[in-house]
């Protein structure tokens, strides 16, 4: 199986180090587009662009890059119950014609009820999934009609369109492919009626294993079969002593009262996920060993949960650590990782640069770029090539790491 990698666009912030203004940075649209020009020209699949308050809307956002980049995907978010289905239908038709083919679908149901209040939304957590689940079953119904030029009709509890109608049908037939994540029981069966990729944050191999197990059954009582992926940060250094420093360098910062605030906060969301991020480290901090209480599996470090909310786990190690741990979750079914690293511009190098030539073949043969050729690396005395490195690491990551 060809793993497909993608990256992250950090709309609400970027930095070296967490919990502090020291070491950040102030994102725009050139550092977005840095990001994803480096992810692009690396071989990434895509790239994960946030949604919420704190983050800049996300379709603007991924349609501001479409002309800086020429294979990289977008996964981009639809809103139950911030937009209406068939403007989600839209929008999402038009990005993925402008970007000729490129889109992906995160559905995101939210967990913060202040947030989505201020947004207009004052469903409950179980109703908020009975809406996501006739918003998709009209956005899915429009989106598939389009193709044929028909109009759909639905009448709901929460929705209902009469004569809705999409004109400019999407590139990729009948829709691009739609991501959800969730760990309630209720997201579960979402996911299996309604999804074609599940995406779990970054629990333990056994948690997650448990996870996939139940979405899979949920789908085959529908006759449906989905694709799993994870999303997770990465530290990765060229020794397992070197990645822990750096680990312990993005947190350096960090003090108690500001641990505390962000998990009081995370704490009244209504989310079973963030719920189950906090679990893992339970508020737990010890700034003179922060492997204690904080490597909850061997390599997967739960200190960017002390202050980050949602995906909140790290993969830390050296490249054949760090390797060995996504093929271990590759082995339970999951094909997509989608992936972070402070700051997000350098480490989308380096992780391509060190962990790239350890995937599995399939993925090493999808991430290369044929025809490329030398020199690679800087040139000794003006004459001299530096000497091949083993294992090589792909043709694109090569060129890249020439420039």
């Amino acid at each position: 199986m060809s793993l497909k990698i993608l990256w992250f666009i950090p709309t609400h912030g970027d930095s070296r180090y967490l919990g502090t203004t020291r070491g950040a940075r102030a994102t725009g649209l050139d550092y977005f587009k840095q990001v994803a020009v480096a992810a692009d020209t690396l071989g990434y699949e895509g790239v994960l662009i946030p949604t919420g308050r704190s983050c800049e809307d996300p379709w603007t956002v991924a349609t501001s890059l479409i002309d800086a980049t020429t294979r990289l995907k977008f996964l981009v978010a639809l809103r139950p119950g911030l937009m209406t289905p068939a403007l989600g239908a839209r929008i999402a038709a038009s990005f993925d014609r402008l970007s000729g083919g490129r889109l992906l679908i995160n559905l995101v149901t939210g967990g913060d009820a202040e947030e989505l209040e201020g947004d207009g939304l004052f469903l409950p957590h179980d109703q908020r999934y009975a809406l996501s689940d006739e918003f998709m079953t009209i956005w899915r119904r429009i989106v598939a009609a389009s193709h044929r030029g028909e109009a759909v009709d639905f009448d709901g509890t929460h929705l209902k369109v009469k004569g809705a109608k999409l004109l400019y049908p999407p590139v990729q037939a009948p829709y691009p492919t739609l991501f959800f994540g969730g760990s309630s029981p209720e997201a579960h069966e979402l996911a299996a009626r309604q999804l074609d990729t599940y995406l779990t944050w970054g629990e333990t191999p056994a948690a997650v294993a448990a996870k996939v197990a139940d979405v899979r059954a949920r789908a085959a009582r529908h006759g449906r079969t989905l694709t799993y992926g994870i999303r997770l940060h990465v530290i990765v250094r060229e020794t397992e002593d070197a990645a822990w420093d750096a680990a312990r360098d993005l947190v350096q910062h960090l003090d108690p009262a500001t641990v505390a605030a962000a998990q009081k906060k995370f704490a009244a969301m209504d989310s079973e996920g963030q719920r189950r991020m906090a679990a893992l480290h339970g508020g737990r901090f010890n700034p003179q060993d922060i492997r204690q209480g904080l490597e909850v599996a061997p390599n997967l470090w739960a200190g960017v949960g002390l202050v980050r909310g949602g995906a909140g786990t790290a993969l830390v190690g050296n490249p054949q650590q760090v390797a060995d741990r996504i093929q271990a979750y590759a082995d339970l079914g999951l094909e997509y990782f989608v992936l972070s690293g402070y700051p997000h511009l350098e480490e989308a190098y380096r992780f391509a640069e060190l962990v790239f030539p350890l995937l599995p073949l399939a993925t090493r043969e999808k991430l290369s770029q044929p025809a490329m050729t030398g020199p690679f690396g800087e040139l000794v005395a003006n004459s001299y090539r530096p000497p091949s490195a083993e294992p090589a690491p792909p043709a694109r990551a090569q060129a890249v790491a020439a420039g």
